[in-house]
Formats: C-alpha cells, structure tokens, sequence
C-alpha cells in the first residue's frame, strides 16, 4: 500500500463498515498475532451479530506448526482462524469456500479489516483475482469510503474494497508504532529500533547474523555494524561517524517486509 494511500479510519466508520457487512475478515500478521489484532474490532462484530474470520496472514514467514498452533488458540477463544498467504493459491480458494460455508443465505456482503502493513490490500487483491470488476462504487457510504467499490469475487459473493485501515490505538506498542506512519515520520527512531531489535533477538537470537552477517546481541553494535557495511556515514573527515537513523530505517523497513526472520510462538 503506497504511503498516500494509507487512509486511518475513524472508529465511527469502520462501525458503519461493519453494520453494512455479513461477514469481517480481520487480518492479522502470523508473526505476531497478539499485537496486530483489534480486540475492539472483535467486540464491535460480535455486538452487531456479524460472522468473523480471523486471517492469520503472511503464513508463509512462520513455521506451519506454529500458525496452526495461533488457530488452536484463538478457535479456543471461540473464533474462527485460518493460516493465510496470498502466495498459496488454494488459500485463496478455501477461504471464498469458508465465506460461503459460514454465511450460508446469498448475496453475502464481505468487509476487510486490519491494521497498516499486515497486508490488507494484498488479500483483497488475492479475492478479487486479475479479471474481477467492479460492481458500482459503494452506495450509502460516509465519506471515507468515496474510493470504495463492491467487487464480485465469487458467485453471489461481494467484497467492499475500501481504502480504510483501522485506527492504531495502543501506539506504546512497538509492533503498532512502526505500522502508524510512514518510516521516514517515526519519532524518536533509535528508541524505537533498539526495542524491535530487543523483541526480534528474544525470539530468534540469530535474526541478525541470518539476514546481515551480524554476529552481535547489542542493539547499538547492530546498528553501527549495519550502517558501516552499507556505506551509511554522516559527517566528513574526523567528525565522520555510522549513520545510525539510516541503519534504523533499514531494520524496520526490512522487518515489515519479512526480511529479518522472526516470530513470536504461542503462549503454552
């Protein structure tokens, strides 16, 4: 999703999105399925009797026993969850089989919800395929569905494609901080980078060295090492020194492109 289009919802609307909805697949990112989900977003469907899917997606950067073991979880906590990667193609068609399954009266009426960078467009693009049209621009809508239109992407099935993301509410964690703005407009970066980087070694102490060559544990000596070999510098003649905000940017950047191997295991 370009950085223009990136279009926070305010909560009345994605309450508006979801009355107008039969069923809301709210996407979450299988690395860290706590931190991406939207408990508020889970009450606002069951309040308003809506069906939901919990699509754990980008599956395909965690083990497979892993996921599964997220779906246990959350089918525990009475929702349905599936493991989901635009990247598999029989993902998609078995999640279009499970729209239909679990609504079973047509026409069924689709909404997409998640928070920024856990790949919400890539999915609704997965659902509509090469050869799906527009139906009509979305009628009755607020205006922050002006861009939206209503997509057929199977029989009888219709998916709102809005440019609407839901509104990050807990900005004290790291994993929503670094999805709220663009890279270039986080604030106190190297804060930020040292506690991703803390999050990312306690799950996979070898993150590091597997995606840079950096065999160290230490936020700082990452950064410096990452921004030397990179060529990042600032400063001229003795006052010259590692670029560390460039080596920073590159960390999370890398991180949300599933570069840096990680995930977080479910709680036992």
């Amino acid at each position: 999703m370009g950085r223009q289009h990136m279009k926070l919802m305010k909560w009345r609307e994605l309450d508006i999105l979801i009355s107008q909805a039969d069923i809301v697949l709210e996407i979450i990112e299988a690395r860290n399925p706590i931190s991406t989900r939207c408990r508020f977003v889970e009450e606002v469907v069951k309040r308003k009797n809506k069906k939901l899917v919990v699509v754990l997606n980008k599956c395909d950067l965690v083990p497979k026993d892993v996921c599964r073991s997220w779906t246990k979880l959350l089918a525990s906590e009475g929702f349905t969850a599936i493991c989901f990667s635009r990247k598999f193609k029989k993902h998609v068609e078995y999640l279009k089989r499970l729209i239909e399954d679990i609504v079973e009266i047509k026409p069924i009426t689709v909404a997409v919800v998640g928070y920024p960078k856990v790949g919400k467009s890539s999915l609704i693009n997965a659902l509509k395929g090469k050869n799906s049209a527009s139906t009509s621009p979305y009628p009755g809508s607020p205006g922050y569905t002006k861009a939206s239109q209503k997509y057929k992407v199977a029989p009888g099935v219709y998916l709102i494609d809005t440019p609407g993301i839901i509104p990050i509410h807990n900005t004290n964690d790291i994993e929503l901080l670094i999805r709220s703005s663009p890279i270039e407009k986080i604030g106190n970066t190297l804060h930020v980078v040292f506690k991703l980087i803390e999050t990312i070694i306690n799950n996979n102490k070898y993150a590091f060295k597997e995606t840079y060559g950096i065999d160290s544990l230490d936020p700082l000596e990452i950064l410096n090492r990452l921004a030397i070999k990179r060529g990042w510098f600032i400063g001229k003649g003795s006052e010259r020194e590692p670029n560390l905000f460039e080596a920073s940017r590159a960390i999370i950047r890398d991180y949300l492109k599933g570069k840096i191997k990680f995930y977080i295991s479910p709680p036992t």
